[in-house]
């Protein structure tokens, strides 16, 4: 279902507020009122989520094309403690090159006013200060372009559109020799190679650890191959030798794509992706040149292939040398925490890789489920250390109880023993699995995002300061007080029995339902604890369930993960363009006498139950 121009549902937008003000902006403060005769789009996003980089990218041709009448502005709003932190939402607006204003809100309080359920959301509002379409998830570029194009028609006739110049004022740039580096290797010369993330680079580095010999790439955001001074890379992460030392592969995150570096030479290949983001329905293997990739962050040789940690799909992939093909090689694309066969588990945004000394276990960093887990030569996927999506903090003790926040990195020890970079708790932790025991190393890093063991110290990769931090191995753990952590998200009330879940898709104007090869939606739902669900969980093709909730489970997240395709509404068009759009949801629940027997999640579009048609 689609709306004309002239009868969109529309909602007075609610006031941008936010405790953390605003970031790009030079220090000024906007409300709705200054942008009024503007397009706005806003993007609520948090910085740990893959998803909303993706849109981050997806959003920049857009800036770029209407940069005189859309202004984009990005609503942070946090999942884990530490992005409430402001200097850390400082940090990232820079990391991830965000080029439009932004609003630190720590406590959620604009995203509560738009109801937001979902990281990432995009939420329309037109130049007379009104809602007109909400979307949930990556893959919807496109459709807002189209609105903004008819929006922009309306608003010109009508004489409420105001272009010019945005309120974008970009920070003054800093001089440090890294600027947030990704992931560090020890070379066989004893030199570092480090993934300069922001500036699109590598650099070796002396093995002090801060003198540069060389830099390996343009410098400028690409994707081209080439000698050291003229390859492209776009927010390179993981590092691993090849070819026995002659080579590096990098994980080429934001490209969708694996490179290789001769170390000799200087000279850069691309081994695997398209530059391609993966969707959906894309070949999941075959020739790794052909195969799209999605967000891969690190990259290490176990087994005689090359894993890739693919944080854009949740998955693990492997790259062939011998025959330069790919594959998925564990998990489903469903986000969360399941052991169990590799083609069975669930992975939620795994960005770190490490091999034990043994070559018996791949040791995997999920961040977004602030787990450290394994894979086992029997294809067998385990966990160590955490519990699922919403829990989190720092502390030690038994694998069972011990928590992370958000880990980016993992390092194989040489007693068999793991180092993990606990990102968002500015730690490096241990976990023993001899013991079963987690303890903490260090504290008072900032951001650490990976590890590299040289000798008796381990060098870690201070991403948030801008340097590589050389640490004894400590006999003694430090001891640290005890946090635990739940998101920070009010629970949804609603009533024991039969609840109406409905997913909200309207398909973009001048597009369809691409119903060529079968049903274009799926919906798949689960529950945490699974007995939250009596009926109503599995996949399906309908978006819109009624499931049935378990009155002595009080409270309890429910799972939907819905996906549509959609393509250009035109039969003169042979090969019409068409689109997915996909989006998971973790909504926590509490069940409660007087609540309410719908859950409206929207995808793309408008709730109708959320205002009225006006002319």
């Amino acid at each position: 279902m689609t709306h004309s121009a002239s009868r969109r549902v529309r909602v007075r937008a609610p006031e941008l507020t936010g405790k953390g003000g605003w970031l790009n902006t030079g220090g000024t403060g906007l409300t709705l009122a200054d942008l009024r005769g503007r397009v706005v789009v806003l993007d609520f996003w948090t910085f740990c989520c893959i998803n909303c980089l993706h849109v981050l990218d997806e959003l920049r041709e857009l800036e770029e094309k209407h940069r005189d009448t859309v202004v984009i502005i990005g609503v942070h709003s946090p999942k884990f403690v530490h992005e409430a932190e402001h200097q850390a939402v400082v940090d990232a607006v820079e990391r991830y090159g965000v080029e439009h204003p932004v609003l630190d809100d720590p406590e959620l309080a604009t995203w509560k006013q738009y109801a937001v359920r979902a990281w990432p959301t995009l939420v329309v509002i037109d130049p007379e200060g009104y809602v007109v379409a909400q979307h949930a998830g990556e893959g919807h570029a496109h459709a807002i372009e189209r609105l903004v194009q008819e929006l922009e028609t309306e608003h010109a006739a009508k004489g409420t559109l105001r272009r010019g110049d945005g309120p974008y004022v970009a920070p003054e740039p800093v001089a440090t020799d890294l600027r947030f580096p990704g992931k560090a290797l020890l070379l066989p010369s004893g030199n570092f190679l480090v993934s300069d993330t922001t500036r699109h680079q590598l650099v070796e580095l002396a093995p002090d650890g801060e003198s540069v010999v060389r830099r390996i790439g343009s410098g400028v955001r690409g994707f081209a191959d080439g000698p050291a001074d003229a390859a492209g890379f776009n927010e390179p992460q993981g590092l691993t030798l090849v070819d026995d030392g002659a080579a590096v592969v990098v994980a080429d995150t934001v490209n969708h794509a694996l490179r290789r570096l001769d170390l000799g030479t200087g000279e850069v290949t691309t081994l695997a992706g398209t530059g391609r983001q993966w969707w959906q329905g894309s070949p999941t293997s075959g020739p790794a040149r052909e195969v799209d990739l999605s967000s891969p962050w690190d990259v290490a040789a176990f087994g005689g292939r090359i894993w890739i940690a693919m944080a854009g799909v949740h998955q693990l992939w492997a790259y062939d040398p011998a025959d330069a093909t790919v594959a998925v090689a564990a998990g489903t694309t469903n986000e969360g925490l399941v052991d169990g066969p590799v083609a069975e588990a669930w992975f939620a945004q795994p960005s770190g890789l490490a091999v034990s000394p043994a070559q018996d276990r791949l040791w995997v960093a999920d961040s977004e489920t602030s787990a450290l887990r394994w894979v086992d030569l029997d294809g067998i996927v385990h966990t160590a250390v955490g519990t699922g999506l919403f829990d989190f903090g720092h502390r030690d003790g038994t694998s069972e109880q011990a928590l992370l926040q958000h880990p980016l990195g993992v390092t194989a020890l040489p007693d068999g023993s793991v180092a993990v970079s606990d990102t968002y708790n500015h730690a490096l932790r241990r976990f023993d699995p001899a013991t079963g025991e987690v303890t903490t190393l260090a504290t008072d890093l900032r951001e650490p995002s990976d590890a590299v063991v040289v000798g008796p110290d381990v060098v870690v990769v201070e991403s948030a300061r801008h340097r590589l931090t050389r640490l004894r191995l400590p006999e003694e753990a430090v001891r640290v007080e005890s946090v635990a952590h739940r998101t920070q998200r009010a629970a949804t009330e609603v009533a024991p029995g039969t609840l109406r879940l409905d997913v909200i898709f309207q398909a973009p104007a001048g597009q369809k339902l691409d119903t060529r090869y079968g049903p274009s939606t799926r919906l798949l739902v689960s529950s945490t604890p699974p007995e939250l669900l009596l009926e109503g969980d599995g996949a399906g093709t309908d978006l819109s369930r009624a499931v049935r909730l378990n009155p002595s489970v009080t409270e309890g997240v429910l799972h939907v993960s819905a996906m549509a395709a959609s393509c250009d509404d035109d039969p003169a068009n042979e090969y019409p363009a068409c689109h997915v759009h996909q989006q998971d949801w973790g909504v926590p629940l509490r069940l409660t006498d007087g609540g309410a027997d719908r859950l409206p999640l929207v995808l793309a579009g408008m709730d109708e139950g959320d205002g009225e048609d006006e002319a």
